[in-house]
């Protein structure tokens, strides 16, 4: 393809962005800095007028759309500004499974692999259907969103490394099940919600299904280590380009020293 054809092509692609909108009242993953934004001039300023507003930001890396970085929890890993472009951007799938997992659910590789075809080396974006309890959608609902949201079943970790997966992203709070964070501490009341409800689909205990010293955080521990990070908090046009490939891109800070980014992630499809 020439430059004028590649250009007139471009031109009419579909461009969906699958970012959260980011705010002061966008929640940072428990017990992270939230954002805080301040004005340290304005237009008409107050001394001789400075002719420009200017603000500083306060946050932490993981509030909002972000990409958790391999030092996140690889202390010898990248940081996001040492990963070339090339590795945040490629061929992927959105996935969408919300009509089959709710609160506290697990979800499977072959529940990802019946719903599109997902090649080794794809960019992997599951839609659970839980950023409709985002802080910015009408049935906001933060607990859920933070604390009861579906994750990975023991084998899922496993066949994302044998796919060579290049990231995923997903649209709740974090890649792993939430009671295999420090959040099955912190709400225990909910983890006994989890592990009722396990109990009764699997026949087995948490421990038993997820044995600490092995799932704790088992989407950052082991799999940062392999170069294959993730995404999280996407939202915006997700449910729009759902079980179908697409070119996918993430676009992070180039951070020398950042451990995780807010970005902005865009899938982009053909003319139709």
């Amino acid at each position: 393809m020439k430059t004028e054809e590649f250009l007139k092509f471009m031109d009419s692609v579909r461009v969906y962005d699958l970012t959260q909108p980011l705010s002061i009242h966008t929640p940072p993953w428990p017990s992270y800095m939230p954002l805080g934004i301040q004005y340290f001039k304005r237009i008409a300023g107050a001394h001789m007028g400075q002719g420009a507003n200017g603000q500083i930001i306060t946050t932490s890396n993981h509030v909002g759309t972000h990409m958790d970085g391999e030092i996140h929890f690889h202390a010898s890993g990248r940081t996001i500004g040492q990963v070339p472009l090339e590795e945040w951007i490629g061929p992927g799938v959105v996935v969408d499974i919300s009509d089959e997992v709710e609160d506290y659910d697990l979800y499977s590789p072959e529940m990802i692999m019946k719903r599109v075809e997902v090649k080794k080396g794809d960019i992997l974006v599951i839609n659970t259907g839980y950023h409709r309890y985002a802080w910015d959608q009408e049935g906001s609902d933060e607990i859920r969103y933070f604390v009861k949201h579906p994750g990975p079943d023991p084998e899922f970790h496993k066949w994302a490394l044998d796919m060579k997966l290049k990231w995923i992203g997903v649209d709740c709070g974090s890649a792993d099940h939430p009671m295999n964070t420090i959040i099955k501490d912190w709400h225990p009341g909910l983890f006994k919600e989890a592990e009722a409800k396990l109990k009764k689909d699997f026949g087995k205990s948490w421990e038993e299904m997820f044995p600490a010293q092995e799932y704790y955080q088992v989407m950052h521990l082991k799999l940062f280590p392999k170069k294959l990070v993730h995404a999280e908090n996407l939202g915006g046009d997700i449910d729009q380009v759902s079980d179908q490939r697409m070119w996918i891109g993430c676009f992070p800070l180039r951070g020398i020293e950042l451990e995780s980014s807010m970005c902005r992630i865009v899938a982009f499809l053909p003319p139709v």
